[in-house]
């Protein structure tokens, strides 16, 4: 269950569903790439959240059971492409918050494990509360991360810790998260809240067309090469100047 509350430019999405720790299901992520796609301009900051005691507990075990989507039985019953294809459906749940015009923060308190995990690494920052717990347990199920998790996780930590993160299944406190790169900032779990809405505010304050371009920018700088890049700082650079002085 998700719900979302608009307050000006500031949207809050938030997993609602603490009696099962906001285990995810494929109606879950329909939900959330639903939400995502659809934000609306006037949205510059989006906050990912969770209520209850933990951001995530990852995929729904009823799942495992059949008794929740994603069907297994009938999505193995396909061929590879069709397998490829459902799981592509599910990977955008978690893409379009990069791919957001928002800049989006996930807020975790508690456990993030696996899917609830990939939620967080799908967001621009990460603020954890001192009790947050990152894990990835699919290879422990003889299965990979697949929720478009993988690329952020090797850009913020290195090859090797994401490795063993993915690999021994061990959680990441909030300290080791802080030190490795993994969020941004921690806060006590007593003032989660003020830490949160302050930095929103900070965010909401710059300029709005220069924190886009940067966002832009700076997304494509993972993948472009020196010359690529310095091309698309002088477009960004260029139209923001023209912005600045009215021509």
């Amino acid at each position: 269950m998700i719900e979302t509350i608009r307050s000006g430019s500031r949207l809050d999405v938030i997993l609602n569903n603490p009696n099962r720790l906001n285990a995810m299901t494929e109606e879950t992520w329909q939900e959330l790439a639903e939400i995502g796609r659809t934000i609306q301009d006037e949205v510059r900051v989006v906050v990912l959240r969770a209520e209850g005691r933990s951001f995530s507990a990852g995929l729904d075990r009823d799942v495992f059971v059949g008794k929740a989507k994603p069907d297994l039985t009938t999505l193995l019953a396909g061929s590879d492409d069709q397998i490829q294809s459902a799981i592509a459906g599910f990977q955008d749940a978690f893409t379009c918050w990069r791919k957001s015009h928002a800049i989006t923060i996930a807020v975790v308190q508690g456990d993030a494990i696996g899917a609830g995990f990939q939620l967080a690494l799908a967001c621009d920052f990460r603020i954890a509360a001192h009790d947050a717990r990152f894990s990835l347990r699919e290879t422990s199920l003889g299965l990979v991360p697949d929720l478009a998790g993988t690329k952020p996780l090797v850009e913020l930590v290195g090859y090797s810790r994401a490795l063993e993160i993915a690999l021994t299944g061990s959680p990441v406190d909030s300290a080791r998260a802080l030190q490795m790169g993994l969020v941004n900032a921690v806060a006590p779990v007593d003032g989660f809240v003020e830490t949160v809405d302050a930095f929103v505010e900070r965010l909401l304050a710059l300029p709005e067309a220069s924190v886009k371009a940067t966002k832009r920018l700076l997304l494509g700088a993972m993948d472009n090469d020196f010359q690529t890049q310095e091309l698309a700082e002088r477009k960004e650079q260029s139209k923001l100047l023209r912005l600045l002085i009215g021509r």
